[in-house]
């Protein structure tokens, strides 16, 4: 009888050896395969910021250029207006933005797809330097704002810096129609000929420099292009009406 059960419990130990050896050799596997992901996912976030960054070097110098190009064909010097255009929508005009926007909301996905659906949501805009407090006096009155800015997380933005429109979708894919496509400047797209968001905040606070709002639907980072208040009797227009599947997105259907 004893030996039966020597034998007995040998191969339970047997078996338990075995078993934490293919368990170790699991977890190392297991360890393995995440840091690859791990790398991988580095690798590809290195190289979408050094994408963007160099999307944002010709962009500026794309602006560069136009402006003077412009100066160049005007023969206006220095400090001089340069005669109209006479076709105004074939001009490129500079803008700079009025400052940044930090928002809590790094990254495109997981970005509220219209304003104030996040009412929690808290965003600041600090003026540029040289724009005076003053430039916000005022705005403290409002309970809201708008803001207009620039999709800068956009990845088609050297194509539209290049001041061509070839490429350029006019239709784009709508979510909330199963697929089907709208024209680009019938829908809140971000892919647009030219690349504006235009977003309305609740004003929390003026402090100096400094804008807080609250609920804004914006990228951290966006360049601000502009601040406007909202004034109620002729922004809220009464009878304005929008596509049935406008209204089953505002319904939450």
């Amino acid at each position: 009888m004893l030996l039966p059960t020597v034998l007995a419990g040998a191969l339970v130990i047997r078996f338990h050896i075995r078993n934490k050896q293919q368990k170790q050799r699991f977890e190392e596997a297991l360890n393995i395969a995440q840091n690859e992901l791990r790398k991988l996912g580095d690798e590809r976030r290195a190289e979408r910021a050094g994408r963007i960054r160099a999307e944002r070097a010709l962009r500026q110098l794309s602006l560069e250029m136009q402006a003077l190009r412009d100066t160049t064909s005007s023969g206006a010097g220095p400090g001089t207006a340069p005669p109209p255009p006479a076709n105004p929508a074939a001009v490129a005009y500079p803008f700079r933005a009025i400052g940044t926007l930090r928002s809590c909301f790094d990254c495109r996905n997981g970005t509220p797809r219209q304003p104030l659906l996040v009412e929690s949501a808290r965003a600041s805009l600090t003026l540029r330097p040289g724009l005076a407090p003053e430039f916000l006096q005022g705005l403290e009155q409002y309970t809201h704002c708008w803001v207009l800015y620039v999709f800068h997380r956009n990845t088609d933005l050297q194509r539209l810096w290049g001041g061509s429109d070839r490429g350029l979708r006019a239709k784009i894919r709508v979510p909330r129609l199963d697929g089907g496509r709208l024209g680009a400047l019938a829908t809140r797209s971000p892919h647009r000929p030219c690349p504006i968001g235009l977003s309305v905040a609740r004003v929390l606070r003026v402090s100096g420099r400094t804008l807080l709002l609250g609920g804004a639907d914006v990228v951290d980072g966006s360049p601000v292009l502009d601040v406007k208040p909202y004034v109620p009797f002729c922004d809220a227009v009464p009878g304005a009406r929008a596509p049935a599947w406008v209204a089953r997105e505002a319904g939450g259907v």
